[in-house]
């Protein structure tokens, strides 16, 4: 009796997410969304080297253009005259993206991220942008052909995804970990051999989990509310994935917990874009860059500020964000 209420919070959750493939501040009906074609990197390894180029991105161009007067022909100047970005997102990760259930809008950090992107461009980010809920498998499909101008869902940059698609620069560090029902004596991923444990399809976490411990059996969702909801209906014994959305998970369920102390994966976040739009990817280089940078007056920078507001409670202080490698 205990699971009722967070199951029906979490089917909420889950129904909300699935049941409007869009928020935008100009109330724009989602077009056709790709099917959810698996996106998960090629089962090879990357060399040292690759890994190591992984992390660069390309260097912003001088100065960003004036809002309104993005340059001809340029990427931006095509979403100018569109009149809006179009990001995919999610709905359903409690802090990085998810749909307030008083207002409607979706927020949470990875949402402040492209809202910075779409004030760069127009000014505002009001009426300007587009949010369209996808689910992990989505991303890169949607990036490739071109129903979404940028993705930020909680994305992790890899040498095999680089491939694909284009990166911005990491505008988050986060590490992967596993969830469990609070009475569990498991203090490691090496613990948890033979039971089920949930990580949404498409994603890096599958591969890292097979990883740390073969002797689990993997079971997926398409997002991490599914992964949620399979978790309290006793599908599945845990969850792993990044501990940005685990915070989340046990945040709506006071029978979970995180296995504190183990963190078996680096993480690096970064901004999906199209290959083809390396002008785009300076572009929000420079408006991270940006973002990152405290103003004059004194005080934290936007990126902190987003931080604090979203992770900071659940995750710990930092004393800086990321910095930008450069070098494609």
């Amino acid at each position: 009796m205990k699971k009722l209420i967070p199951i029906a919070v979490a089917t909420a959750l889950l129904l909300t997410a699935c049941g409007n493939g869009n928020y935008a501040a100009t109330q724009i009906p989602a077009g056709p969304q790709a099917p959810a074609t698996s996106a998960a990197p090629a089962a090879t390894e990357c060399t040292a080297a690759e890994k190591a180029a992984a992390l660069e991105s390309y260097e912003p161009q001088g100065t960003l253009p004036a809002p309104g007067a993005m340059p001809a022909g340029t990427t931006m100047a095509k979403i100018q005259a569109r009149g809006r970005l179009i990001a995919g997102v999610s709905a359903d990760s409690l802090h990085l993206g998810s749909r307030n259930p008083i207002s409607g809008k979706i927020e949470g950090f990875d949402i402040d991220m492209v809202k910075a992107v779409a004030k760069a461009i127009f000014g505002t980010d009001v009426g300007h942008l587009e949010l369209r809920v996808i689910s992990s498998p989505q991303r890169i499909p949607l990036l490739e052909n071109k129903s979404v101008d940028i993705v930020a869902r909680n994305m992790t940059i890899n040498c095999e995804r680089w491939k694909r698609i284009a990166f911005s620069a990491e505008y988050y560090r986060s590490g992967q970990k596993t969830l469990v029902q609070r009475d569990s004596t498991a203090t490691s991923i090496k613990d948890l051999s033979g039971k089920t444990i949930c990580a949404p399809a498409g994603s890096t976490s599958l591969d890292n989990l097979k990883k740390a411990n073969p002797a689990i059996k993997p079971i997926t969702a398409d997002t991490d509310t599914g992964c949620l909801v399979l978790f309290q209906q006793g599908k599945a014994d845990g969850i792993s994935g990044d501990d940005t959305v685990l915070a989340g998970d046990a945040a709506q369920d006071p029978y979970a917990k995180v296995i504190l102390g183990e963190r078996f994966s680096e993480e690096p976040y970064g901004l999906g874009i199209n290959k083809e739009n390396v002008d785009f990817v300076q572009f929000v280089n420079g408006v991270l860059a940006q973002m990152k940078t405290p103003p004059a007056a004194g005080g934290v920078s936007p990126w902190m500020a987003s931080y604090n507001t979203w992770l900071g409670t659940d995750l710990g202080e930092l004393k800086a964000p990321p910095t930008p490698a450069y070098g494609r």
